[in-house]
């Protein structure tokens, strides 16, 4: 039986030790793939040995910088500079541009993460943004940044469905590649939609 406060309206129930410690437990262990993760991909690319092994390097980097504005903006510029490499590459091989789901996806990816910086400035600094309402921006930009991380790990899954990807890892290896990828963005989206949204729809 739940207890009940004043007006009865029911107390928040505690959450059991065991689901405490499984919830804590899964993101220490998707912070630790999604690190591990982005190693594998810059060993993977070996950086310097064409203009192209640092388009991976910088893209794999700005995903996983995600955490606050100050390493946002470390992310916008890893991200610029990975655009840069694979542009750079491309001329050179004098290849044709947006030809994939992954180039398309991953330029919106770019584009949404630009609006989410914007988004995160007017935050930083409501008076001059003239803001009225910070709590409901707070939710937006909180949602906003959750579809922006999804498509971020999309990206990356339609990268792995690359050339350069499959010609250096096949078989068993790309679909535990494929599951590391997936596994911290599902346990960031439980962590947002049952824990953040919620707390912040309450302060609005």
């Amino acid at each position: 039986m739940q207890p009940f406060e004043v007006g009865l309206v029911p107390a928040p129930a505690r959450e059991p030790r065991l689901t405490r410690w499984l919830r804590r437990g899964s993101g220490i262990l998707a912070h630790l793939v999604a690190l591990g993760f982005t190693i594998f991909l810059i060993a993977l690319s070996r950086p310097g040995t064409s203009l192209f092994s640092w388009h991976p390097v910088f893209m794999a980097l700005a995903a996983w910088i995600w955490l606050h504005w100050a390493e946002q903006t470390l992310a916008i510029l890893c991200a610029a500079l990975g655009l840069g490499f694979i542009i750079s590459s491309k001329i050179r091989s004098e290849l044709p541009h947006l030809v994939s789901w992954h180039s398309w996806v991953g330029a919106l990816t770019l584009f949404a993460t630009g609006g989410q910086a914007l988004c995160g400035l007017c935050l930083l600094f409501p008076r001059a943004a003239r803001v009225s309402r910070v709590a409901r921006l707070k939710l937006y930009h909180l949602t906003c940044g959750l579809v922006v991380y999804l498509m971020a790990t999309v990206t990356v899954l339609l990268g792995m469905y690359s050339v350069w990807f499959q010609a250096q890892i096949k078989g068993a290896a790309w679909y535990l590649c494929l599951a590391l990828s997936l596994y911290p963005a599902l346990v960031i989206m439980h962590q947002i939609s049952s824990s953040y949204l919620p707390r912040k729809k309450m302060e609005m």
